[in-house]
């Protein structure tokens, strides 16, 4: 009763789970090694156009073109040196400011030995602003390949060639930052570094570009990069310094984090290839721990969007008690496969509980026990219990940039799907930890991170709370789980008022599921994502044992 129980579907090729596939822009003609001679369409009818170059750029044309737009780069030619590029209207704009909006008045630029259709440079400059003076160098490159018209060699622009890592709409500016440093400390006054805490580094960067100017510090001089606003507030990242010209003085920001546990989670989700783990207090909503592997990088705790896979049944639960469609006692049986909208589902390796209770179903994690349920119920009822319960797709107002959960109005079988943490579902670990910590407080907190006093800023509020009925029974099916269904191993030793629930959420064109965990442990709930690892008991249950248990 302790396995987690598959997700399938039998029958066509239709994709219940969406995917994101990053994608590349290949340039270059052919596969062969030198340049051909080609006639162009009017000179295969007959005209006589002019040959146009075609194929892969030699390694003399990537180093005669590029060091031609270097060149012409370090002269200040901004027209020129945008000629040379596949974008000559964006290329000439960006390069036309780059120097000033910079405060460089000095630009060496240094071509290194092409590798392939990229030459490799470094940029050093001398930085002048306002009397202060500092050097500053670093490495970029650029690719080349060749222009489909002319047949010459361009490069490939973007913004990234005048620094590695600008993005779209990214500027490289020096000037008075526009907040002061923050020393952020924990809700016990202990500072918190990106140095002690290599996982906070974005966040701290986003706590002091949202909160610096309300502490009593005052802002430097800086060499930094100034983002592009981002379309979704999820999505958007933080300025980045890249040299101090003249120190601020930093001013004290109080966080909701408590440093033992983000030492924990930190140390919980480290050599993993990739994972992810947040944690609540559920009483308030508080933040408490943050933590990411890779520690640099994106911040799946909190900006995540994966498929939660069963931690969704905590939600599909509480939605189906309160409708009365069950009970923890009641009988509901699992069958083998179940039908829903012309597709046919069913559970890992065939499995079925034939005659038993809602409660041995939950705890055994049982998909088609859920499934079956998907013909009393409404497109929009889960998007509803998700929403107006446990504050999922609300706007949540963190402090830091946040993905709030997606769970969208679906039909026939990709609703069914959604019932389980598949189809169109979309959650992060703390999102996950909210699921657990509103059963634990008996109504949703929304998370935060830094007090809402500070900005005056409104939290949002779930509509409704469970019927009592409801939190009782959903209370009573986590702590089964906890001690005797699939997450009894991870949850083993633990004690206080527990629940848990793991999840795997199956992933196409990937081998092993993804695995979560999240449980509550008296006024401490937390979630964790290992992805492509396998049961969410085994792979996540550790890390989130981790955190309950580092008090």
């Amino acid at each position: 009763m302790r396995r987690e129980v598959k997700y399938g579907l039998i029958g066509g090729s239709v994709a219940l789970v969406a995917g994101v596939v990053g994608g590349f822009t290949l340039f270059g003609g052919s596969d062969d090694a030198t340049p051909q001679e080609v006639r162009s369409a009017d000179a295969a009818a007959g005209d006589n156009a002019p040959k146009v170059p075609t194929g892969p750029l030699s390694a003399k044309e990537v180093q005669t073109a590029g060091q031609e737009f270097l060149a012409a780069w370090q002269s200040g030619d901004a027209a020129k040196a945008a000629k040379l590029t596949d974008s000559p209207d964006t290329a000439r704009a960006a390069l036309t400011t780059f120097a000033k909006r910079a405060g460089f008045s000095k630009v060496t630029v240094t071509p290194g030995t092409p590798a392939g259709d990229k030459i490799p440079y470094t940029v050093a400059a001398q930085i002048d602003y306002k009397g202060t003076k500092a050097p500053y160098s670093y490495r970029g490159s650029a690719t080349l390949h060749r222009d489909k018209a002319t047949g010459k060699p361009v490069v490939a622009w973007q913004p990234s060639v005048l620094h590695p890592g600008l993005v779209k709409g990214d500027e490289l500016r020096t000037g008075e930052a526009e907040a002061p440093p923050i020393k952020a400390v924990d809700r016990n006054g202990a500072v918190l570094t990106p140095e002690a805490h290599p996982t906070l580094a974005a966040i701290l960067d986003s706590l002091r570009d949202k909160y610096g100017d309300k502490t009593d510090g005052k802002p430097g001089v800086e060499l930094f990069i100034k983002r592009a606003k981002a379309a979704k507030p999820a999505d958007q990242q933080p300025d980045k310094t890249l040299k101090v010209l003249s120190k601020g003085t930093p001013g004290t920001l109080k966080t909701t984090l408590d440093a033992k546990l983000q030492a924990a989670a930190e140390k919980a989700v480290q050599g993993k290839k990739s994972a992810s783990a947040a944690a609540v207090k559920p009483s308030t909503g508080e933040i408490l721990a943050l933590a990411n592997s890779p520690a640099k990088g994106f911040n799946m705790a909190t900006q995540g969007s994966l498929a939660p896979g069963s931690t969704m049944k905590i939600v599909t639960s509480a939605l189906l008690m309160d409708k009365g469609l069950t009970s923890p006692g009641k009988k509901n049986p699992c069958p083998k496969y179940v039908t829903v909208g012309g597709w046919k589902f069913q559970n890992l390796n065939k499995s079925e509980i034939k005659d038993g209770t809602f409660a041995q179903s939950f705890a055994a994690s049982c998909n088609n026990a859920f499934i079956a349920h998907a013909k009393d119920l409404s497109d929009d009822d889960l998007t509803n219990e998700a929403r107006d319960v446990f504050g999922i797709g609300l706007n949540w107002q963190t402090g830091i940039p946040t993905f709030d959960g997606a769970v969208p109005v679906q039909h026939d079988a990709q609703m069914a799907a959604s019932l389980i943490g598949q189809g169109g579902v979309r959650m992060n670990p703390l999102n996950v930890a909210t699921l657990a910590a509103t059963v634990r407080a008996g109504s949703f907190h929304q998370p935060y991170i830094v007090a809402p006093s500070l900005d005056n800023r409104t939290l949002a509020n779930a509509a409704r709370t469970m019927k009592p009925a409801t939190l009782s029974g959903l209370k009573s099916l986590m702590k089964l789980t906890a001690t005797s269904g699939t997450a009894a191993e991870a949850m083993s030793g633990v004690s206080g008022d527990i629940g848990a629930k793991t999840g795997s959420a199956e992933v196409d064109n990937q081998k092993k599921p993804n695995a979560w965990f999240t449980a509550y442990r008296d006024d401490l709930a937390a979630a964790a994502v290992v992805p492509a690892s396998g049961h969410g008991g085994s792979n996540a249950g550790p890390v989130v044992r981790a955190i309950l248990t580092a008090r």
